[in-house]
Parts: C-alpha cells; structure tokens; sequence
C-alpha cells in the first residue's frame, strides 16, 4: 500500500515536473535553457540524475497498470530503467559531453521541447487524476 502510494506521488511529480518544465520553456527560456544544460554538470549530477530516473522509472512501471494507457506508461518505465543502466555504465564525463551535445540541439527548438512537455505532463496528471476518480 505504502509502495503504491509513494509510486502514485512520483508520477504526479514527474508529471508536475514536465508540466513546469514546459512553462518555463516559453515564460522563462533563458531560466530552462540553464536548467537543461546543467544534466551530467558534475560526477554528483550525474549520480543524482541516474537516481531519479531510476526512482521515477520504477514508479511508472510499478503504477501503470492503475493508470489508462498502462502499456504507455509501463514502456516509458521500462525506457526510464533501461536508459539509466546504460548511462550507469558510461563515465559521467562522456556522459557530460553527449549531455551538452544533446542539449544544445534540443534548445533549438526550445518551443517545440515546451509544448510537448506541457503535452506530456498534462497526460500524466489526467491519468493519475483518472486512476483516483
């Protein structure tokens, strides 16, 4: 019960998370392009970032079968938890580099990147509002 309840809340924040990142995508862009380029900064980052996926991959997987669209949000898990134990093999600073190389394409589009988190987010928090109705 305790582990559906955390797993509930993580979702909700994630889905919090994508909602505000696409805010500030197009309220504050100079504030989000930082945010985004600050991934795999340091080795403590990196290891911090590694723990959220994997925290956030595990709640998604171990929630979706609560959730509409389940497959959806089970494969994005699993995603979550593959991607992470790839990366955990991969030394941070080359981790660092793909990260900065990434993010640098990614912020071109820094409209596109905030609508579909804004997108994302809202389909996460409606189907965690729906698996409470």
């Amino acid at each position: 019960m305790l582990m559906q309840l955390l797993a509930a809340a993580t979702v909700t924040l994630a889905g919090l998370y994508l909602l505000l990142l696409g805010v500030a995508a197009f309220a504050a862009p100079a504030l989000a392009r930082r945010f985004l380029f600050g991934f795999a900064g340091s080795a403590r980052l990196h290891a911090l970032e590694l723990a959220v996926r994997v925290w956030v991959g595990g709640a998604l997987v171990l929630h979706a079968e609560r959730l509409p669209w389940s497959t959806g949000f089970a494969i994005a898990g699993w995603v979550l938890l593959v991607t992470t134990a790839v990366l955990a093999l991969v030394p941070w600073r080359l981790h660092r580099r793909f990260a900065a190389w990434s993010v640098a394409r990614a912020v071109r589009h820094l409209g596109l990147l905030g609508a579909a988190s804004i997108a994302f987010g809202c389909v996460v928090l409606i189907a965690v509002a729906r698996s409470i109705a």
